[in-house]
């Protein structure tokens, strides 16, 4: 495959390149769906740390919560982050609780570069209505339950080194904004 050498993805520092990218944001943000069009357009390798957990677990997320509890499965997430942070640089999506737990945070913070993609209540309102495994959002108001969840977890997602917007535009749009960052990026 050539690369074109002005593209955004082939102006990205090696730094940058070396590190592993970790997007962060709530629920309906787009980290798993823009994650892997990064990973791509970068020549990365893609995670989920939602699917890498529940296949350490043998259970869904949803079983997790339902069997043992928020904690139990904050701490298994904090694990199973450490283990994939450790490997070779990748992007890595992580689910919109993984970055209120300190340590995960700390963790993150320190062996990656972190991006936390924004959006408004309504974009996340329409992304999160088009599947139905979300334990958080279970029997409640989606928009109700992202507008507390914005409320205490914006402002620990704002300590993310990059914040980019991912607006109700097609999510290309955000993997460009996404790269334009990269490339000036200083880490």
């Amino acid at each position: 495959m050539t690369r074109n050498p002005k593209s955004p993805a082939s102006a990205i520092p090696p730094s940058i390149r070396q590190r592993p990218i970790v997007l962060v944001g709530l629920m309906g943000s787009g980290k798993s769906t823009i994650g892997r069009r990064l990973a791509a357009r970068l020549g990365m390798a893609f995670a989920d740390a939602d699917d890498e957990i529940e296949h350490a677990a043998g259970m869904t997320i949803s079983e997790m919560f339902a069997k043992f509890g928020e904690a139990h499965f904050r701490d298994g997430e904090r694990r199973v982050i450490a283990r994939i942070l450790e490997g070779k640089p990748l992007v890595l999506a992580t689910g919109g609780g993984a970055f209120v737990n300190d340590e995960t945070r700390a963790l993150i913070l320190e062996r990656s570069l972190c991006i936390w993609l924004d959006a408004d209540i309504p974009t996340l309102v329409e992304r999160v209505g088009r599947r139905s495994h979300r334990p958080l959002l279970k029997d409640r108001d989606p928009a109700e339950v992202l507008r507390e969840l914005a409320a205490v977890r914006n402002p620990i997602y704002a300590e993310a080194h990059l914040r980019i917007s991912s607006a109700s535009t097609p999510h290309e749009h955000t993997v460009q904004a996404i790269l334009e960052a990269l490339a000036t990026c200083k880490m």
